[in-house]
């Protein structure tokens, strides 16, 4: 446990200093930002407000200018926004020392590579869990700012659970992409399959099958495909979802301990 918190501390070391970090918050932060100007344009003139896919996105979901449509947009933010976000701090934590040239260094060090590795993942975690709840209470701000009706308790946790319970989704999802990170020795090849995973994530939930993709549950889970859609899921989609991740954390262990990590 001391060797794990000391591996731990490293990761807080080395990262916390990153401009990275802060370009990650900023990126996120855009979710609820332009689902702001959404509520503000829907509030001020409804639907006429808006024009093209904002307009079809409106009413194809049936969202209101009120506090239940907007916790739902920061909700599928997550959902879809997340995918890319967390890929991409998943392939930055897991790359950069190959990127850097410090993999060997860090490997020579008297700490269990296993150790190594879950003090990356718990970095991770931490992470993406700033970055959604600091969306969240800029969502709240705006949402307040904008005097936004229809605020109750019991709505608020509803759909709080939802926006977790997404974000929980993605976070398992990224350890294929840790995966692929130390397996490409570097951020830009994880990168590239974090794009493709998302393309092949609309595409799957467009043709129906997005129940049995993995990539496509947490935004179908968040509602941004619609109620309908969301019914579609079931146990199995879960499954796929948790063994895709135990897979690609026991694939990140391996590789780190067994493969060649010459540079």
């Amino acid at each position: 446990m001391i060797q794990q918190l000391k591996a731990f501390l490293a990761e807080v070391q080395k990262n916390k200093h990153s401009k990275i970090i802060w370009v990650t918050f900023v990126a996120f932060s855009i979710a609820p930002v332009i689902g702001g100007v959404f509520m503000m344009l829907m509030k001020q003139n409804g639907y006429e407000g808006m024009s093209g896919v904002f307009k079809s996105k409106a009413i194809m979901m049936s969202f209101e200018a009120n506090w239940n449509s907007y916790l739902r947009i920061l909700s599928q933010a997550v959902g879809v926004g997340g995918v890319l976000i967390f890929g991409f701090v998943a392939s930055w934590l897991f790359g950069r020392e190959y990127s850097d040239g410090t993999a060997k260094d860090l490997i020579s060090l008297p700490v269990s590579r296993t150790k190594i590795i879950n003090a990356k993942f718990l970095y991770y975690i931490i992470w993406c869990f700033a970055l959604v709840i600091s969306n969240l209470l800029l969502g709240l701000l705006i949402g307040y700012l904008l005097h936004l009706p229809g605020w109750s308790t019991a709505l608020f946790l509803e759909n709080i659970k939802i926006y977790f319970i997404t974000t929980i989704l993605i976070i398992l999802l990224n350890t294929p992409i840790a995966f692929f990170a130390i397996a490409g020795r570097g951020y830009l090849a994880p990168l590239g399959i974090v794009a493709i995973l998302l393309v092949f994530a609309q595409i799957m939930g467009a043709m129906g099958y997005g129940n049995q993709f993995p990539w496509s549950v947490p935004g179908i889970y968040s509602g941004s495909g619609g109620e309908d859609l969301k019914l579609q899921l079931n146990i199995y989609s879960y499954l796929i979802l948790v063994l895709t991740s135990v897979v690609g954390y026991i694939c990140t262990i391996l590789w780190w301990k067994y493969a060649d990590q010459t540079q």
